[in-house]
């Protein structure tokens, strides 16, 4: 069995729509180990509409999860995250000490709306990383508007934006279209990252090593080793493997046995 790093869960308890309680919590890291993850980042909710967790927040919820599963011989172990819907004072709340990067890092999961993207993210994208901030767009393939643009998609990767894919999308439990756009990104060298997004054990369920066999047999192997040896770098805060982007190629529709 694989052994990897989850950069992308809910599994603090209470906080978010993840684990409601800290029983769910347990449960969600004994499936968690018996899908090879060794270190999971916790990555809750911040500046949606419904939920707002600030780093200090976060960390102390980490620092006592470790502890119960500690206390519970549960061997796996929780790394400080968040989630951030995208919005324009990211980098000033950062300087605030409100926004937590992944295990410290200088890498900070960022959400779109699930419909669109922000007229400003180019811009913010380039801010951050001019201030030594590498932004990772979480689940791109299930926004619609990157579904609908590719290009789009191009030209942030190609700006040195990072992106993570989720498993659950990879083997089509969100749907055949996002399934395909997941492979077309994972082709064209557009994501950097596998990651669960597991709020639950059951709805929202882990299926890393589902995907990681998917991508393996039907895909890319060498991708998937690149996927793993990512969540080991971003998590020590070194550079991860990025591939030359490609702009996704869709097949042109016939007409009469034409193109």
């Amino acid at each position: 069995m694989r052994e990897m790093i989850d950069i992308h869960s809910h599994i603090l308890p209470g906080i978010d729509d993840g684990a409601q309680d800290e029983q769910a919590s347990i449960e969600m890291a004994r499936v968690a180990i018996d899908e090879g993850i060794t270190h999971i980042v916790a990555s809750p909710h911040h500046r949606n509409r419904t939920y707002d967790n600030y780093r200090d927040e976060i960390r102390t919820s980490v620092t006592v999860l470790n502890d119960l599963f500690q206390s519970e011989g549960i061997n796996l172990t929780v790394l400080p995250g968040q989630e951030v819907r995208i919005y324009g004072e990211i980098l000033d709340d950062l300087a605030k000490g409100e926004i937590q990067t992944v295990n410290d890092s200088k890498y900070l999961l960022v959400e779109f709306p699930s419909d669109s993207v922000p007229h400003y993210a180019s811009q913010l994208f380039y801010d951050m990383q001019m201030e030594g901030i590498q932004p990772i767009i979480v689940h791109p393939e299930r926004n619609r508007e990157l579904l609908n643009n590719h290009e789009k998609m191009y030209e942030f990767v190609r700006n040195g934006v990072l992106t993570q894919v989720t498993a659950a999308s990879v083997v089509g439990k969100f749907g055949e279209q996002i399934a395909t756009f997941s492979e077309q990104l994972i082709r064209a060298n557009l994501t950097h990252f596998i990651a669960s997004d597991a709020h639950n054990t059951t709805t929202r369920g882990f299926l890393m090593q589902e995907a990681f066999a998917h991508i393996e047999d039907k895909i890319d192997a060498e991708k998937a080793f690149l996927f793993m040896e990512n969540g080991q770098l971003l998590m020590d805060d070194q550079n991860v493997y990025k591939e030359e982007p490609q702009r996704i190629q869709t097949k042109k529709k016939r007409f009469f046995g034409l193109f």
